[in-house]
């Protein structure tokens, strides 16, 4: 086992770029900047006394998705998946490190650096309880604001909006060890289905390896589509297809036989990683989420493979 970790380690880490560009179809005509002109909102979320974790029916529901290799219900994965969750939620970031040999800290700072995130931007990152994104966005907000020369104006606090509450806890936690309070960083429970969050009120909307968990994606879609500005940016990233060959035998033989142990160990919870290596495999690859994302009404969409497709970013925009 400690073998071919080594060895996956090793094969992704001589790829030339990890934020190598394979887009499709071509780049977006560019980020922020070129539609700041267009109004920004402050708001930020109030009192959400409503049950987050039950959204409001969707137009495909009743029906049944994928939790790992099973076949559930909406409401059976959105049970299952917050369990899971929960169980992990203390040791997500140690796991993170170790499934992925460090490299999800990478391909994170090279998501955070294509958004491109300015003080003035009200972002909404979804599915993001533990603060990994939302902590490397209020980086680069300060670096930009020192770029700028300028002092802090009453930026626009990064909104972090999670269903589960211990992940939301651990990124609590981790905020106030940072000194970053709710000027700064707002974390609130919601689900990606059903967000409480004004219509039109943000001006990008993240989502970083959540999307695979939502029970109904392409309602997610219509709900970011729903609370972006027009002008707004939609970025995801996530697992992918890998599409090299060699490389994806290697990457199938770590993720089903090394991640559920290296769980156990940590975790003493197999089950709940090999969900995740399954949930994996089931989502939808690079070019079907692209579709899913023109669906929903998404202008301007790119795919970008990083480290062979391990990962892959999505781009897109509310014209």
């Amino acid at each position: 086992m400690r073998a071919l970790t080594l060895a996956l380690s090793r094969t992704l880490r001589r790829a030339p770029k990890l934020c190598s560009l394979t887009a499709v179809p071509s780049a977006p005509l560019g980020g922020f900047a070129r539609r700041r002109g267009r109004g920004l909102s402050t708001a930020v979320p109030g009192d959400h006394t409503s049950d987050a974790s039950k959204p409001a029916p969707s137009a495909e529901e009743p029906g049944d998705t994928h939790f790992g290799n099973e076949r559930v219900s909406f409401d059976e994965k959105r049970e299952k998946v917050k369990q899971v969750f929960s169980t992990v939620s203390e040791r997500y970031d140690v796991m993170n490190d170790l499934m992925s040999g460090g490299l999800h800290r990478v391909w994170k700072d090279c998501f955070v650096r294509e958004l491109n995130p300015l003080p003035e931007m009200q972002i909404l990152d979804v599915a993001g309880g533990t603060g990994d994104i939302a902590f490397r966005i209020v980086e680069r907000m300060r670096q930009a604001e020192a770029a700028q020369d300028q002092t802090s104006t009453g930026a626009c606090p990064v909104m972090v909006c999670d269903i589960n509450e211990d992940m939301l806890a651990v990124g609590k936690k981790k905020a106030e060890d940072r000194g970053l309070d709710n000027s700064t960083i707002v974390f609130f429970q919601g689900d990606a289905e059903n967000l409480p969050v004004d219509d039109e009120s943000i001006d990008a909307y993240v989502i970083s390896f959540g999307m695979r968990n939502v029970p109904n994606p392409a309602q997610a879609l219509k709900e970011a589509m729903r609370v972006l500005k027009y002008g707004g940016r939609f970025m995801m990233l996530e697992f992918a297809k890998v599409n090299n060959p060699l490389l994806s035998q290697v990457y199938d033989k770590y993720s089903i036989n090394v991640i559920p142990e290296i769980g156990h160990v940590v975790t003493s919870d197999r089950a709940a990683y090999k969900y995740l290596v399954e949930s994996i495999r089931q989502f939808h690859g690079q070019e079907e989420f692209v579709e899913l994302m023109k669906e929903a009404g998404f202008k301007e969409v790119t795919s970008t493979d990083m480290t062979f497709g391990v990962v892959a970013q999505y781009s897109g925009y509310k014209l």
